[in-house]
Parts: structure tokens; C-alpha cells; sequence
């Protein structure tokens, strides 16, 4: 079977469903890119690094909202799959929208793994997507979802929550996890300036390795650069 030219290859990992797409070259310096949500969402970026002779992963979450549970099981697709082909131990996430959620978390938690992270229009905090108290539109339609899937009683205990990826970019600036993020400077449903901003802030304040990229009359989607060569260079940097 083919993914946009490439062998994918499908197999359940600890109860979920995963895939590993294969590059047609050799690379002796191979990258695992993890895309952490939605897999088929614009990948131009993961294809091109496919066309370096990367390896690329995904393995399906039990919800969007970054529980602990599907990011400690992304650690360990992690040692399967660098295990299993040989090549490079610290992968590089790649967060789109919610997928940001587990990129951040995930590196947070298990900076030992983790080269550097790729973040497009990344959900950072919980306040703005999906509650939507100031400019985000998702309230209405997504509050309820992330009650549950956070294992909350309601919205007080979801304004208490303190597992926000916002809350763990203390640990991402602790290991110095260079980032790069691409980002909507219209976009109403995870407005840069109440999400990726806090990523910014806080890199720029400890001299971390980082690069904004910010699409003037972009909403949220469409995601990722008309040319991802500034993200494949700066994931080839440090990774």
C-alpha cells in the first residue's frame, strides 16, 4: 500500500492504530517525524522530508485533547519505531492545530526524545480553544468534548485544569527544545496572540532556539508554508 507515493506501513501499537511511511532513498542520518493529529492533514511539509529519506509515524489518539495516556504511548512509538529502523532516538513532532497539544506535552515530558518540534497554529491554551472567552468562536461547539475527554465534572474544574499545554512550557524552555512554529495572523480559532504567543514569549526570555513564521490574512487553515523549505532547514539544524 501507498501513501502519496511512499510505503505505509499499518499495524496496531498497544491497542491503537499506527503507521510508519517508509522513504524511497537511504539516509544514514534518517529523522522519525511523528505527526501527533490528524495524519492526512497537509502534508507537504511531511512529504518533502519522506523525499530527504525520513521516516514518518502516526499513531491514532484515544481523544484530541492531550491526555496522558496517548502522550506517554506516543513515548514509546517512539523506541519502537527508532528501534525497529534503526535510525536516529530523538524524533521530531509535528503538531498541527490540537496536534500541538501532544507535541508540546510530549516534549515536556520526555525531552530525551525529542530533537526539536514543529508547531502550525498549535492549541497551547485551553482558555482560548476551545472555550473561546475572548476571541476563538469554538465555545459553543467544543466545551463539552474536552469536559469529558479531560475526565472533568464541568467547567469550573476545566477553568482549574492546570495540564494545559501552556503549563508545560516551563519544562520546554527548561531542555532548551528548539521550536519552530507556523501560524494565521487571522485565525479565529486559535488565535496566535492567545496561544503560540505564550511559546514565543517564553523562548525569546531564555534565548531558545526558535522561528515564527506568521501568514499575513491567514486564518486557520490552510496550515503549514506555500514552501516548507524554512521548517525542513530548521528541523535538519536541529536535528
Amino acid at each position: 500500500m501507498l501513501w502519496n507515493g511512499f510505503e505505509i506501513i499499518e499495524f496496531d501499537f498497544e491497542g491503537q492504530p499506527a503507521k510508519v511511511i517508509l522513504p524511497n532513498i537511504k539516509n544514514e542520518n534518517a529523522l522519525f517525524i511523528l505527526k501527533t493529529e490528524y495524519f492526512n492533514a497537509f502534508p507537504e511539509t511531511e512529504i518533502k522530508l519522506l523525499e530527504e529519506g525520513n521516516y514518518l509515524g502516526f499513531i491514532k489518539n484515544k481523544n484530541r485533547w492531550g491526555i496522558d495516556e496517548d502522550v506517554d504511548r506516543k513515548a514509546r512509538f517512539i523506541d519502537y519505531v527508532t528501534e525497529k529502523y534503526s535510525i536516529k532516538k530523538k524524533c521530531v513532532p509535528v503538531g498541527m492545530s490540537c496536534g500541538g497539544i501532544f507535541a508540546v506535552k510530549l516534549a515536556a515530558r520526555y525531552p530525551e526524545k525529542i530533537a526539536c518540534i514543529y508547531l502550525d497554529a498549535p492549541v497551547v491554551n485551553y482558555m482560548s480553544c476551545p472555550c473561546g472567552f475572548y476571541k476563538s468562536v469554538r465555545f459553543n461547539e467544543n466545551h463539552e468534548e474536552i469536559i469529558e475527554a479531560l475526565g472533568l465534572a464541568g467547567i469550573p474544574q476545566l477553568l482549574a485544569y492546570r495540564d494545559m499545554p501552556l503549563d508545560n512550557l516551563p519544562k520546554l524552555a527548561e531542555n532548551r527544545i528548539p521550536a519552530i512554529i507556523v501560524a494565521g495572523d487571522s485565525d479565529t480559532i486559535v488565535p496566535f496572540d492567545e496561544n503560540g504567543i505564550f511559546i514565543k514569549e517564553i523562548y525569546e526570555k531564555n534565548n531558545i532556539p526558535l522561528e515564527v513564521y506568521i501568514k499575513e490574512g491567514c486564518d486557520h487553515h490552510p496550515h503549514g508554508l506555500d514552501d516548507p523549505t524554512p521548517v525542513i532547514n530548521f528541523i535538519k539544524k536541529y536535528s
